[in-house]
């Protein structure tokens, strides 16, 4: 005859709950699905906005004086590529999180700087509006500052995955600042 304890574990086993915290196992392929599908939407909208402004872009690396340490051309898409599958990781697990407060919120922000990132692309390379520009990316800025606080307060590791689109937007802003001033 089994022991109590063993019993329980096979009965855990059956609900699908973790027998040492006793809590309900995740279902994992349905989680990583959420992720993955989360990043591609992400990687879609830049990939989408790259292929928008490709000749702008092209005629950009070439015919406007750029600031100290603007990086190579070739640096954008890998680094952008990271950024975004940050987002979208970042965001999946901020749905994801137990937490009851701020599930729509933390939806409403994320596509709010999608949709800002991708317009942005089209006021600097398409349009060459380099002033607006600048404040379109302090919009964004402040929206993505926004988007982390309220990731924070759902999952923690989903806001410090932001942290590097965070950085990398005031490099972006120094960037776009040295081209107004440089290109007048």
């Amino acid at each position: 005859m089994k022991n109590d304890s063993e019993k329980e574990v096979k009965l855990n086993e059956e609900k699908n709950v973790d027998s040492k915290s006793g809590e309900a196992k995740e279902k994992a392929p349905k989680t990583r699905i959420f992720y993955l599908v989360c990043i591609l939407i992400t990687e879609a909208v830049g990939i989408t906005a790259g292929i928008l402004t490709r000749n702008a872009t092209k005629l950009y690396a070439t015919a406007f004086v750029k600031p100290p340490l603007a990086p190579p051309p070739v640096l954008f898409p890998i680094a952008w590529t990271l950024l975004y599958a940050l987002m979208g990781a970042g965001f999946a697990r901020a749905w994801l999180s137990k937490e009851p407060k701020g599930k729509l919120v933390s939806l409403i922000v994320y596509l709010g700087q999608l949709v800002l990132n991708f317009c942005w692309c089209f006021i600097f390379f398409q349009f060459r509006h380099f002033g607006v520009a600048f404040f379109w990316l302090v919009a964004l800025f402040l929206v993505v500052l926004l988007m982390t606080g309220v990731f924070w307060k759902r999952d923690r590791l989903a806001a410090i995955m932001q942290f590097p689109y965070v950085l990398w937007l005031v490099f972006a802003g120094y960037l776009n600042a040295g081209v107004f001033f440089l290109n007048q």
